[in-house]
């Protein structure tokens, strides 16, 4: 059941395995900002994402303002983090590299 909710101990695990994210919102979804050299980076970027995102049916609320990527993760439907945010956030990391 990946768009189950996630217990608290399960959201705190997971999320120290994410270096650069956060919580927000009242603990109901993650975040992060992201730097690129320009934009033409960060728009690769959020095109090798939106194609994760595509195929997790799973997508991510951000915007994009020439080399920055701001990304917030939820699953609304399930009213916060499952196992699905994780699942992307950890893609993002992935492609991403390092937190700063």
């Amino acid at each position: 059941m990946k768009r189950q909710r996630l217990e608290e101990a399960e959201v705190w695990a997971r999320l120290g395995a994410l270096p650069g994210w956060e919580r927000h919102d009242d603990g109901r979804s993650i975040v992060r900002s992201l730097k690129f050299r320009d934009f033409s980076e960060a728009f690769a970027f959020m095109t090798r994402t939106a194609m994760q995102a595509e195929k997790l049916d799973h997508h991510p609320e951000w915007s994009n303002v020439w080399s920055r990527v701001d990304i917030t993760l939820s699953t609304h439907s399930a009213g916060g983090l499952t196992e699905l945010d994780f699942e992307l956030a950890a893609f993002i990391n992935a492609i991403a590299g390092p937190a700063d």
